[in-house]
Order: C-alpha cells, then structure tokens, then sequence
C-alpha cells in the first residue's frame, strides 16, 4: 500500500504552549492542507517515486497559466497556485490497487500518530545587509573614531593578489531554501486542517511550506531512568567488591 508522506501548507503564526509540569515551549501553527494529487510520477516512466500535490485554496483559473491550466484539467482538478513533489510511503509491494491515484485528497492526519517532521520554507528577505548581520561578525571596536560594522581586511596585496572565492562579504540576505528537520508535533487539528509544532519555521505568517514525515527522526535517549537502567560507576564498584 503506497501513500502520500508529505503535504503543503502555510504558516499561521507563533504561539506558546505550557506542558504538565508548567513549563512553555514555543510552538507554531501551520494550516496544513487540504491538498490534491496532481501527478503520480513512477520509477518505470519518471525514473522516480513520487507525488506531485497542490495545495487547495481560492485561485482563479485566470492567474494560472496555459500549461498549468491543461495540466489540472486532464483530470478536472481544481486550479491550485502551489504545487510540489512530496515523497510516497510503500508500507507493502503492491501493485495497481495500491499506488496513489491522481485526484485523491491529502489531509493532516496522515501526520497523526507521527512525532516529527520536517518543513521547507522561503527565509523572509533580508535586503542587502553587512557583514555583522549577515555572517555574526564580531565587528571592531566600539570606542570613539573606530568604524564598528566594518568588513577589514579582504586579503593579502603581495601574495595572492586577490581575493579569494567565497569570501564572506555583505550582500544580499534571506530569500533562501531553508529546511528545519525535527520539530516535534504537539498537535494536529483535523477539523481545521491545523498542524502545531515546536519550535519555529522559515518564512513570513502566510508564506507557503512543504511538511513532510521526518527523515531521520533522532533516536529516543537511553540510560536516564527506568528498571534496566545500568549505572556504569555502580556497576564497576560492585565488579571491585566481587573481585
């Protein structure tokens, strides 16, 4: 049986949550789907396993282009304005039956049950910025008569001449691809399609994300508590007093 690992949504805003012991931990809401599945893209025709949703939301057919517009309408699908291509679970080797079929909805429960995930967003744009903000320089001095958000020094005059590739200079920050794997789910709302999570996400209060499972969820931490614990100094000291 195949099904769809990841879904497209949009980032409501921050919020804070306090746990049984009383503790707050940050959290972030996201509107996760509903989606459609556009195209199925398989190892035999495509070279690859995939799926190719679009998240559901008010677009008119005018804004999307030609293309886009014969696309969606080989299955009369409604006109999406996000579409991207999300990996596909194979629980078992099926064949027909079981592959995802174009058309078929993706809602947030397929993360219920998971423990984390992961989420790919837009940075927010920066514009152009220097040095100390773009790349946590430390600056110079702060006294009278000294430029504190200085670049310095770029390179030697003698020897190479140049400067070399990939120094890090000012320019222009933000607007990147940025992946942040591992934030822990707290909650999913499958009325409201609502997705919260620890931590925060890349990207402005409504800008476009692509949630997916974790692809490699950290393991759960040994030795702290519980009956088969192994203290490692108690375990030598009672190995000295046998000895």
């Amino acid at each position: 049986m195949a099904k769809v690992a990841g879904i497209l949504g949009k980032k409501v805003g921050m919020t804070q949550l306090f746990d049984d012991k009383g503790d707050v931990h940050p959290a972030t809401v996201l509107q996760a789907g509903p989606c459609v599945v556009t195209q199925h893209k398989t190892q035999t025709k495509d070279g690859y396993d995939s799926a190719q949703i679009g998240l559901v939301e008010f677009v008119k057919e005018s804004r999307l282009t030609k293309p886009m517009r014969g696309h969606l309408g080989k299955h009369n699908l409604p006109p999406v304005k996000f579409m991207r291509e999300v990996p596909i679970e194979v629980e078992e080797k099926t064949e027909g039956n079981g592959a995802v079929k174009v058309g078929e909805r993706v809602l947030v429960d397929i993360f219920e049950g998971e423990r984390f995930v992961d989420v790919v967003g837009i940075s927010k744009g920066r514009g152009f910025t220097g040095v100390v903000k773009r790349h946590h320089f430390a600056g110079g001095p702060k006294s009278h008569g000294s430029m504190f958000q200085i670049t310095g020094s770029i390179g030697s005059s003698a020897f190479p001449s140049r400067v070399f590739k990939g120094m890090r200079m000012s320019g222009h920050m933000g607007v990147d691809r940025v992946t942040v794997r591992n934030l822990r789910v707290l909650g999913v709302d499958k009325e409201d399609n609502l997705l919260v999570v620890e931590g925060s996400v890349p990207g402005p209060n409504g800008g476009y994300l692509v949630i997916t499972k974790a692809k490699k969820p950290p393991r759960e931490r040994r030795g702290f508590a519980g009956a088969a614990t192994v203290d490692p100094l108690k375990a030598a000291k009672r190995a000295a007093k046998k000895a």
